[in-house]
């Protein structure tokens, strides 16, 4: 492949990456496959995937700035504090541990967020009229986000919103704003480390960098005129594509 071609491929890929993190999640599923395309080792295209999907977050969450309050009752501090302490938990983890052994655990929480969004709000009214989920609950679930955003990202954004839909009862359409603000947090304290570490390969990052903001300002626009429908079966579709392929990735 051409030096123009890897440019454009990595542009193209971010461009696609930042506009699936701003309506559903899942861009990370966009930009890795490009970057082992690319020639990347795997934990180096986590890596610099990462970094590069880092504005185009940062813009999103921007974008949706005016929508964020309080998650059942927990602040947006709190719950952004949480996602950043346990992402560079996450992220240092990456650093210092093969991804062998997380790269088969992957599918499964992808298809525990597929089931989660597929049985949709009935499920979630279900469960709250039998059980009550404390803050405790949340509190752990976000930093379990946090050290899975750190570690690998991919999916991070669907896993969120079937939990927080599961555990504050929220739909897909109300978490743009929490979503995509814990999910630039998280992509912040891994890039802290990846960067430190030297794990990103910047030839390839720029481009998609680039690709990854122009792509979350077009993704937050769509997003913003979207209807509850629409982001649940985008989401859904997000979801199931990205949950078959790493069953493949891991044993096929």
């Amino acid at each position: 492949m051409s030096e123009i071609a890897g440019i454009l491929l990595a542009a193209g890929a971010g461009l696609i990456g930042g506009a699936m993190n701003a309506l559903a999640g899942g861009g990370t599923f966009a930009t890795l496959p490009a970057l082992i395309a690319l020639g990347l080792p795997a934990n180096i295209a986590n890596a610099t995937s990462n970094v590069a999907l880092l504005p185009g977050a940062a813009t999103s969450a921007w974008a949706f700035r005016k929508e964020l309050g309080p998650v059942a009752g927990i602040s947006v501090l709190v719950l952004a504090a949480l996602t950043f302490g346990f992402g560079l938990v996450g992220s240092y983890l990456l650093v210092v541990t093969p991804a062998a052994t997380f790269d088969i655990i992957i599918p499964w929480l992808l298809l525990f967020a597929f089931v989660v969004m597929a049985l949709g709000k009935g499920a979630a009214d279900w469960l709250h009229k039998r059980v009550t989920i404390g803050r405790p609950t949340l509190l752990a679930s976000q930093a379990l986000l946090g050290v899975y955003g750190g570690y690998f990202g991919g999916g991070v954004g669907l896993i969120t919103t079937a939990l927080y839909g599961l555990l504050a009862n929220i739909s897909p359409r109300e978490l743009f704003a929490i979503r995509t603000a814990m999910l630039a947090v998280a992509n912040m304290a891994a890039a802290i480390v990846f960067i430190g570490f030297a794990m990103v390969w910047w030839w390839a990052c720029v481009p998609m960098l680039v690709g990854s903001v122009i792509g979350g300002w077009l993704g937050a626009l769509l997003g913003k005129r979207l209807s509850a429908r629409a982001v649940r079966w985008w989401t859904l579709l997000v979801t199931g594509a990205t949950t078959a392929v790493f069953f493949v990735r891991a044993y096929g």
